[in-house]
This record gives structure tokens, C-alpha cells and sequence, in this order.
């Protein structure tokens, strides 16, 4: 009898056990010795800091990397995933944070893609697409199974992926922060969804930053710490043990906001317009101050953020830095002009993935660091392990490929560019987003620092405690205009989300509370920000 064939189930309920996992990487020890094991008909939470290890652990799943040392049993029996297609054969399915589709496939394309029904040795598009508009009205998504996967928003296409891991009749189902980029209502889709395939016996991993979907979702808890599993709890355990139990610490004050005193206008943004899209913003951030842009998604705060910052047009308007005005849809004058803009995309949009970490940090410096043409490679390697060191970047190195960082260390790279350059106006556009508590508070700490020092924030988050724990005043947008401006000590929930829903009448800038008399009813179809 081989090994495998001498492996007893532990527990007729138990789909999946891993013991003693280690995994390492050149000057990293990415897992160290980690148990974990999940049971039919079971949502069990895998939670750690960025870094603990929990990406390594699902890509071993996955078949994407082969542990060093350790076992991974299948229903009692030990097994090895060489590849996705191993996984795939033990019933294993992974749906990570970058969705793994083809845009210019069609849905039902992409959910048998490598596995097309056949007819007489063709595809059977007909059995196909009536095969993927079953698995589509199961997950509850409105979509043709024609429609291009690049036609399809943040959540349609969440749900095209575990429409595709249903379609390979999952036992286990892997889910890598799905919550990540949607609003509450497509989370409570998404959990009636997970409690469904919990009550059909799939076994579900679950990893989330998000500790209030723990309880409401989750069956068990593993932790991992520094790529150690240190704990296993029930899903009721209090945040505050939860967090203690990730991070190593108590973390007091979820969100620290120091309020220095403040100093001069620093950004004017005065009658912002363009057609369709936003009109007539207009508001001020002084030195020292943070100040919040909150609003149903949709209402167009990313896209005053990227005008503002030169990367998109606007057709009137102006944007005045500490005075001086900048040129129209131009991103090295406001560059010039000591603005930096921190992209809610970080890994398109804030980062060069393949390029090492002392190369993402020098990108915003890299024109003021060459002299005839050539770049000093000694003053950025310096300025870099300055920065990285003062933001308590995770790395081996400033060698290392910024690709291979965890979310959390990513996020300090987009910042820490910016801080170099000596930016004077920072806009963040949902920095915490997909990034640990403990992470969280060390940008929370970072903002304070920024503040302190004469800086001035302009942030830009879906979070309503966010923003509401870290701006000195919210600015709420609705169909493109500021509804309405509320100062710290009145901004409560209750208060932004009735201006956020608001029928905007045309009014003066800065007038607090402009539209808070003229509620409109809330449209089906509108999306609010995630509130805790």
C-alpha cells in the first residue's frame, strides 16, 4: 500500500488538511511550519497582516508554488498540486484579487475556457452558452453570456469568476479579498451567494481585511503572523482579540487622527466642470488639514481627483497650488507644482510591477536626479533606503521586485515616491483598500505625520469610518457636484449618506449642509459607500 492509500480521513467532514508548510523565498521565509484545514459545508477565514503568508498559502493550493517541506491531504489522502490543473482535479478552485479573465472572450468563454463543450470535435457554442446562462442565474448576475468580459463592472465580473469555479464543480472554494472593490449591496449578494454553496457542502476559504464580515459570514478563523499559523478561533471572537492575535499588539485608537493647528490655502479648486461628468466643484485644503471626499459610487470624486492632479480634462475651472495656477490636463506642471496623486489602482496605475522597489521610489525623482543625461544611481539608492526605512517597508531588499511585496508594503512604495518628491498636496484615492488593520494604521500614523509637518491631504475613500475617523472636514459629492460640507464634529454617517443621496441644488461653495433639506428618494440602482 503507497503513503497516499495509508492516509485515514480524519474526519468524514474534512475536505482539505495542511501540516508543517514552509515555504521560502531568496532572503525570505514566506511560510514556516503552517497547519490549517478546512471542513464540508464551512467558511473558514484565513486572516494575517499583509506579508503573514496568506497569498503564499492559497498559490500552493492553487499549484502556482510547491512547498519545501510539509503535506497537503485531500479528503485524508496526501497529494501534491504540481499545477492548476492538479487543483482542479481535487475539486480546488481559486478566485483571486486580479481576476484571472480574457477581456475580449465572452462570458461564457471565459467560464469554460480550456473545457468548451463539443459537438462532432467543434465547440458546441449553444450547449456552451446555455451551460454559462445556468451557472450566471445560480450566482444571481444579470449578464448575457455574449457580453465581452471588458464590458462588465468590478462586481459582474466577481461573479463571472465563481460562476467559472462552479462550472468545474468546486469542493473547495478559495476567495481572495472578494469584498475588496464592492459596494454593501453587492456584498450581501455576494454573502447570500457563500452561505448558498455553504449549504451545498463546498468547503470555503475566506480571506478578508474586513473584520465585520468575519462574524457575519465566517465558521472558523485561522491567523497567520510573520508566515506562522499562531491561532485558530471561532469566527465570534471580538475584533480587538482578532486583531491583537494578527498584528502581535493591541492596536488602541483604530483611527489616530492628530489635528494640528492650519496654515494656508495650499490647493484651490474653483468652479470645476466637465460636461457629464462633474460640475462646478469648488473647495480649498490648507496646510495641516485633512480633508475627506465622500459619496455614493458613481458620483465622480475620482475623476475631480485625477482633473485636479492634470491626468484627465476638464472644460472650466481652475486649480491654484499655494497660489499659482496650473495649466489645464497637464500632470508635470501639477507635479511641478508640488501636487502627488496616490491612484486607487495602485498596481496599474502607482506602481511598475516588474521594477524594484528602489526604482518605484525614485520614479517622481528620477528627472531632478539626472545631470547630463545621467541619473544618480547613489543619491536615489540613499533617498530610497531613507524612505523605505522611515515607512517600515517589508522587503529583503530594495532590489526586490515590488510585484512580489504584500498589499500593505505596496501601498508605503506609492506613498513613499511622493513623499520624496517633497509633495506638498497629496491626494488618496482609497489608500487602505485591500490592506490589513495594522497596515491601516501605519498610513493612518503617516497622514498625521504629513499634516504635522505643513502637508495637506485630500482623501478619497469608500470607507465611511475612514473618512469620517480621519478628515477634519468631508466634502460629499453626489451626481457630479458637492452636496454638502461637513465639519468633524458633525459628521456622522446618518449625516453624509443623507447628502450623498440628495437631489444637489446649484449653491454657493463651502456652504455646510446645502442640500440637506431637499432629500430625493434613493434610486435602486445607487451604491453606497461600505460603512462597518
Amino acid at each position: 500500500m503507497t503513503a497516499p492509500e495509508k492516509q485515514l480521513v480524519q474526519s468524514s467532514d474534512e475536505l482539505l488538511r495542511i501540516e508543517g508548510l514552509r515555504k521560502t523565498f531568496p532572503g525570505v521565509v514566506a511560510l514556516d511550519n503552517v497547519d490549517f484545514d478546512l471542513r464540508r459545508g464551512e467558511v473558514h477565514v484565513l486572516l494575517g497582516e499583509n506579508g503573514a503568508g496568506k497569498s503564499t498559502l492559497i498559490k500552493m493550493l492553487s499549484g502556482a508554488y510547491r512547498p519545501d517541506h510539509g503535506r497537503i491531504l485531500a479528503e485524508g489522502r496526501e497529494v501534491r498540486i504540481n499545477d492548476a490543473q492538479d487543483a482542479e482535479g481535487l475539486g480546488i478552485a481559486t478566485i483571486y484579487q486580479e481576476f484571472n479573465l480574457v477581456p475580449d472572450l465572452t462570458v461564457a468563454e471565459n467560464i469554460f475556457l480550456g473545457r468548451q463543450p463539443r459537438r462532432f470535435g467543434l465547440i458546441d457554442h449553444r450547449r456552451m452558452r446555455a451551460d454559462a446562462e445556468k451557472l450566471l442565474r445560480r450566482v444571481g448576475v444579470d449578464v448575457r453570456p455574449d457580453a465581452k468580459v471588458r464590458e462588465l463592472g468590478i462586481a459582474r465580473l466577481q461573479m463571472v469568476e465563481i460562476a467559472k469555479a462552479l462550472s468545474l464543480d468546486a469542493r473547495v472554494l478559495i476567495m481572495d479579498e472578494p469584498t475588496a472593490v464592492l459596494t454593501s449591496e453587492e456584498v450581501d449578494k455576494l454573502f447570500a451567494i457563500v452561505r448558498q454553496l455553504r449549504t451545498d457542502g463546498v468547503g470555503i476559504v475566506f480571506i478578508t481585511h474586513h473584520l465585520e464580515e468575519i462574524a457575519a459570514l465566517g465558521d472558523r478563523v485561522t491567523v497567520l503572523r510573520d508566515g506562522r499559523s499562531v491561532d485558530q478561533v471561532p469566527a465570534s471572537t471580538p475584533e480587538d482579540e482578532l486583531v491583537r492575535l494578527m498584528v502581535g499588539r493591541s492596536i488602541e485608537q483604530q483611527y489616530p487622527r492628530e489635528r494640528p493647528d492650519t496654515g494656508e490655502v495650499l490647493l484651490s479648486v474653483q468652479g470645476l466642470t466637465r460636461g457629464g461628468v462633474f460640475h462646478d466643484i469648488s473647495f480649498d485644503v490648507h496646510a495641516g488639514e485633512v480633508v475627506g471626499l465622500a459619496g455614493l459610487v458613481g458620483a465622480g470624486r475620482t475623476e475631480v481627483a485625477r482633473a485636479v492632479f492634470g491626468a484627465d480634462p476638464y472644460d472650466a475651472g481652475t486649480v491654484d497650488v499655494r497660489g499659482e495656477r496650473l495649466t489645464r490636463h497637464d500632470v508635470p506642471a501639477a507635479m511641478g507644482a508640488g501636487i502627488g496623486l496616490v491612484p486607487e489602482d495602485r498596481k496599474g496605475q502607482g506602481l511598475v510591477l516588474d521594477a524594484s522597489v528602489q526604482e518605484n521610489l525614485g520614479l517622481v525623482t528620477l528627472r531632478s536626479a539626472t545631470r547630463s543625461g545621467l541619473v544618480d544611481l547613489k543619491g536615489q539608492r540613499t533617498a530610497a533606503a531613507r524612505i523605505a526605512q522611515q515607512l517600515g517597508v517589508r522587503m529583503s531588499g530594495l532590489g526586490q521586485h515590488v510585484r512580489t511585496l504584500s498589499g500593505g508594503n505596496q501601498q508605503k512604495v506609492v506613498i513613499g515616491k511622493w513623499l520624496l518628491a517633497d509633495t506638498r498636496v497629496l491626494i488618496l484615492d482609497e489608500p487602505t483598500r485591500g490592506i490589513d488593520v495594522g497596515a491601516k494604521v501605519e498610513i493612518y500614523q503617516l497622514i498625521n505625520e504629513l499634516t504635522a509637518s505643513g502637508h495637506a491631504v485630500l482623501m478619497i475613500s469608500s470607507d465611511l469610518p475612514e473618512v469620517l475617523g480621519m478628515s477634519d472636514r468631508v466634502l460629499v459629492m453626489a451626481q457630479g457636484r458637492i452636496a454638502g460640507e461637513l465639519p468633524a464634529a458633525e459628521a456622522t454617517q446618518d449625516a453624509v449618506m443623507a447628502l450623498a443621496v440628495s437631489a444637489v441644488v446649484t449653491h454657493e461653495p463651502h456652504e455646510p449642509h446645502a442640500s440637506k433639506n431637499h432629500p430625493a428618494p434613493k434610486k435602486e440602482e445607487e451604491e453606497g459607500p461600505r460603512g462597518h
